[in-house]
């Protein structure tokens, strides 16, 4: 078996909501869409079919990989986390000393990581430097760039 993935409770409330909208709406939806194309007649050259079998795939491989990354994850107590430090799950608030630049993100697993919506990876080299330090610390964290200093000015749990 495999690493367990790490989630927040809003991020395995997600995934529940999504494996729920696929299996119920999308699955029927598909079959509607089969079920058109098949009446038009021949299915050897009927795109709309192929389609639409193409569509379910992607359909049942993603709720494939939800029931799998469900059936390893590990969903983190946020309320159970030291409030004083940084933590899964926490929502920070750090000062990039080198860009002189405020930067506000949560920390979450590998699964529910989006950088667009301000989720990094406890995994991501930030992520895994800020892990267990407090408010007032400066944090140096070697990333791709090279290294860079990171202020901690806030930290908050997400309960």
């Amino acid at each position: 078996m495999g690493e367990k993935n790490i989630l927040t409770s809003s991020g395995l409330k997600a995934l529940e909501e999504e494996l729920t909208n696929l299996e119920v709406n999308k699955r029927r939806e598909i079959a509607e869409k089969l079920k058109e194309a098949r009446a038009q007649g021949d299915l050897s050259e009927n795109a709309e079919y192929d389609a639409a079998k193409d569509e379910q795939a992607q359909i049942e491989a993603r709720i494939a990989e939800i029931h799998s990354l469900l059936k390893n994850s590990e969903v983190i107590d946020e309320s159970e986390a030291d409030a004083n430090k940084v933590n899964i799950g926490c929502k920070i608030r750090v000062l990039d000393e080198t860009y002189d630049e405020e930067l506000e993100f949560q920390i979450v697993g590998s699964t529910e990581a989006n950088s667009l919506k301000g989720k990094i990876s406890n995994q991501s080299p930030l992520g895994a430097g800020l892990l267990g330090h407090q408010v007032g610390e400066v944090v140096s964290i070697t990333t791709p760039g090279g290294a860079e200093n990171y202020k901690i000015l806030s930290i908050e749990r997400n309960v």
